[in-house]
């Protein structure tokens, strides 16, 4: 090859090369321009933890991006767990704004520390639907169940597994995070209930929405209490309710223990004896009407032909707001709730270690 012909086929190169790098450069820009300024069609979800309970990525998860998929072909939904960490939540929803969304569906952490947040996306035009717990600041619409309700269905289902033992019963109350405004509202209900039906509530402690918290508080009562010190204990969810459980098992107790979420183990719990309830709050129509509102305020619709009723937060008042029905469950009524919504399959309840008790307990 003569000198000439490769100083050619060199400038060729580097021009070519030159423009590969440039059209690179140029399609990544785009797509971090795309990203800053939002291309009007994602929704961001955030939800807080997936530890104590398996619900929300089990169930919530799923469930809203179907009904978004459904309500809105070309929409997508990016996805975040807290892990439960309020500043890992706090990060993921910076990086929402920062990535362009228009709606947020924000299960919060730590609904006490939001304000700031949901503030800064309404400086932004961003929309805020808070799910399941309310956040602070002033968030666009929320969906939930009657959380007070929940405590009082709590409540009353441990006054009925008692029976007539009720009015002579002492009872342990391991609740939820305090930092939760749902825990409070639970342990408002529960009280209702238990302060006039049973003798006295002799232990009350936060257990965190933590197994392991809680059953160290279980441990701490039978301490303080002894083994005949209390005949039932409330456990504000599943999660802790099965650290309980395992606690007293291990003490040689057997008292009614009920719960909240209708996890799994917990059904297997109660189909065994070991479990007393607990409260089914059906998800699907909770995280429907969750991608419901998102759609349309991605669209500019009216929130308040889904969120119907109001609430008010800590922060803000008359915020649109729906709200569900909860269910009891105990052994008598797993078919006809959790089954029969098919939250569950019987198979999936009545495994090897459970085949017995569900045949026992009629399940097939």
């Amino acid at each position: 090859m003569n000198a000439a012909l490769r100083r050619v086929l060199i400038a060729t190169t580097g021009i070519s090369l030159a423009l590969s790098m440039a059209a690179c450069g140029k399609a990544g820009g785009d797509k971090k321009d795309a990203a800053a300024s939002g291309d009007g069609k994602s929704i961001g979800l955030l939800l807080p933890e997936n530890a104590s309970s398996t619900r929300y990525e089990s169930f919530d998860r799923p469930f809203i991006e179907a009904k978004v998929a459904a309500l809105c072909a070309d929409c997508k939904v990016l996805y975040n767990n807290a892990e439960a960490s309020a500043a890992k939540q706090k990060q993921q929803f910076d990086t929402l704004l920062a990535q362009g969304v228009k709606v947020i569906i924000l299960d919060p952490y730590n609904a006490k520390s939001t304000q700031g947040w949901v503030q800064e996306a309404a400086a932004k035009g961003v929309k805020v639907v808070s799910y399941d717990r309310l956040a602070t600041g002033p968030v666009a619409a929320y969906v939930s169940f009657d959380n007070e309700k929940v405590g009082e269905l709590q409540g009353q289902a441990l006054v009925d597994a008692l029976g007539p033992r009720a009015s002579d019963a002492n009872v342990v109350m391991i609740n939820g995070d305090e930092a939760d405004p749902n825990a409070a509202d639970f342990k408002t209900g529960a009280h209702k209930i238990l302060d006039t039906k049973v003798k006295k509530i002799v232990y009350e402690q936060s257990g965190q929405w933590d197994a392991t918290v809680a059953g160290q508080k279980i441990g701490a009562a039978v301490t303080e209490l002894g083994k005949n010190g209390f005949q039932a204990v409330y456990s504000a969810n599943d999660g802790m309710a099965g650290a309980i459980i395992t606690q007293l098992q291990g003490a040689g107790i057997k008292v009614p223990v009920g719960g909240q979420d209708a996890g799994l183990d917990a059904i297997q719990r109660i189909v065994n004896g070991d479990q007393a309830f607990t409260i089914y709050k059906a998800y699907r129509p909770l995280a429907d009407s969750a991608a419901e509102l998102a759609v349309d305020l991605l669209k500019g619709k009216d929130v308040k032909t889904v969120a119907t009723a109001t609430v008010d937060s800590a922060t803000d008042k008359g915020i649109p707001a729906k709200f569900l029905d909860a269910k009891v469950v105990t052994k008598a009524n797993i078919a006809s709730t959790v089954v029969a919504d098919g939250l569950y399959k019987v198979s999936d309840i009545c495994t090897a270690d459970y085949a017995a008790a569900c045949a026992a307990a009629g399940l097939k």
